[in-house]
């Protein structure tokens, strides 16, 4: 099924990322962590769907995504960065793999982070985060999504891994989290492991995890 949702709200998150408010359609519901196909609501455009996350709730008003804009692919990001308040999106029905099953921890690359939002957010509503863990690997800084909210919400259980600069806590990695890092960071290997990141990265961080003794069928990661 598909519905037509006008954007009521645009916002630049970071300098490549743009955060979408949309109209809920009536009884539309998902699960925190789950995605839909989006298509912009253009000529030429309304076949050309992909799939983006939901990062509000079903206790929210409205429908809202946060999306990476890549202008160098002249192609639907691009156009979707160009959008304005009143400009409509089509979406789909609800799905997706990542789903919370319990406390572990979570790893992340870049714009793979955004099935974590609404999980962290729903953890935090209903005052569930415990000691959930996210590890998050970005090139700088400036790529770092909602840096502030991960902060509210997890303390110093937000782990930011900078591969392409020097910070000022001197945190610096060479290109990418490896297995030693994840080794030196996490003590206990028989937990929950959530992944999603670009596929290198995702096949890395299961190599790596199951190399260190975690159980596979504790890796969740979008199919």
């Amino acid at each position: 099924m598909s519905y037509n949702v006008q954007i009521l709200e645009t916002e630049n998150l970071t300098h490549d990322v743009i955060q979408l408010t949309v109209e809920r359609p009536d009884d539309y519901i998902f699960e925190p962590g789950q995605a839909t196909e989006v298509a912009i609501d253009k000529e030429g455009w309304r076949e050309e769907k992909r799939p983006f996350t939901f990062t509000s709730l079903n206790e929210d008003e409205h429908l809202e995504f946060v999306i990476k804009i890549y202008p160098d692919h002249d192609g639907v990001t691009e156009q979707i960065g160009k959008l304005q308040k009143g400009d409509s999106l089509i979406i789909g029905d609800s799905w997706g793999t990542i789903q919370y099953k319990g406390e572990g921890v979570f790893l992340a690359g870049g714009a793979g982070v955004t099935p974590f939002i609404a999980i962290f957010r729903n953890l935090q509503m209903k005052g569930n985060v415990g000691n959930n863990k996210l590890i998050f690997s970005n090139k700088t800084d400036d790529d770092i999504i909602l840096k502030e909210d991960f902060e509210d919400i997890l303390g110093d259980n937000f782990i930011n891994v900078i591969t392409d600069e020097e910070t000022g806590e001197g945190i610096f990695l060479d290109g990418f989290i490896d297995k030693d890092f994840l080794a030196e960071q996490i003590d206990d290997f028989d937990q929950e492991f959530y992944i999603c990141g670009p596929g290198p990265f995702n096949e890395s961080m299961m190599n790596y995890l199951k190399e260190l003794g975690a159980d596979p069928e504790a890796l969740v990661f979008e199919e």
